[in-house]
């Protein structure tokens, strides 16, 4: 294992793309939203980036433009890299947690080094990795750990260009319940919905297949039309496409939350059941009192909108 002070690898010879890293991210969209800087600093350092994840963050990945192959997992499983490779990676990043089951995960692999975090969350550095934080942003976490190997990492690069694929509400607002056991309840964004729907702003509610069934209800709730509910409808492109073309986020996921921050889209959070229904109202009503209708847009520095992708 490289010790403190060492450098990263260097690029392959002749130009070639550099060695291989394996990179394990968060299993959802916000996992990998929050490696992004780190994966960037990877790619831009010569490295062919390749990325353990679901298969259903392929497009996402694509986005990034630091991915050059991702290798899907499953849950429990090993990682397949023998499957496509028949020597072990020259590096494995743990850009997921410190636990020590993703250690194990990674080193059963037999690369010829690791980056990770010190397993168990240690208080003090030691020669394995740095000590864990656990009330650190992810963004600066991943970008403190490769620092701490000697690469270093832009924290605030973060932005996403916007895919060339049709929006399917662009000017919308866009709610995001989250999952069903969300601490915010689902008849707070019913009514954020239905008040903000009633004062002439297009509504639509997004989340995954399982948040399917959440949103079809806040949609009851807040009087939508079932057309409104794109959760379970819109790949990962179009989401992307969706958010970077909204007027506003209102979230209950984090993962939604960096994907409107990497676009520029002002969002607001909900994080708890001490978020009041007023509050959210009072400031979703006065970004949207700012918003441009001409322009479409907010009339800030925010180049999203003028940025284009694949």
């Amino acid at each position: 294992m490289r010790l403190v002070g060492e450098h990263p690898h260097a690029p392959g010879p002749g130009g070639l793309p550099g060695p291989r890293a394996l990179v394990l991210a968060g299993p959802g969209l916000g996992g990998l939203l929050s490696a992004v800087p780190a994966l960037r600093a990877l790619r831009g350092s010569g490295q062919q980036v390749l990325l353990a994840a679901p298969a259903r963050l392929r497009e996402a990945a694509e986005l990034t433009g630091a991915v050059d192959r991702l290798v899907p997992i499953v849950p429990g499983r090993p990682i397949p890299w023998y499957a496509s490779y028949g020597e072990p990676p020259d590096l494995t990043v743990n850009l997921r947690d410190a636990d020590p089951a993703s250690r194990r995960r990674l080193l059963a692999l037999r690369p010829a080094d690791l980056w990770a975090y010190e397993p168990g969350g240690a208080a003090r550095p030691r020669r394995d990795g740095p000590h864990w934080d656990g009330g650190e942003d992810e963004v600066r976490r991943w970008c403190r750990l490769l620092g701490w190997y000697g690469l270093a990492a832009d924290p605030a690069n973060t932005a996403l260009p916007v895919p060339l694929c049709p929006n399917p509400a662009k000017g919308a607002v866009v709610v995001h319940p989250g999952h069903a056991g969300a601490q915010w309840p689902e008849h707070r964004f019913a009514l954020v919905a239905d008040v903000l729907s009633g004062v002439g702003w297009p509504v639509v509610l997004t989340g995954d297949r399982s948040e399917r069934a959440l949103a079809m209800r806040v949609a009851a709730q807040g009087f939508l039309p079932p057309g409104a509910v794109l959760a379970g409808r819109t790949s990962p492109r179009r989401l992307c496409a969706l958010v970077a073309g909204a007027r506003l986020v209102v979230s209950g996921h984090p993962g939604l939350s960096r994907l409107a921050a990497a676009y520029g889209t002002p969002c607001l959070t909900v994080r708890g059941p001490d978020t009041g229904v007023d509050e959210v109202l009072s400031a979703a009503l006065d970004r949207l009192a700012r918003y441009d209708q001409n322009r479409m847009g907010y009339g800030v520095s925010a180049p999203a909108e003028q940025r284009r992708g694949t």
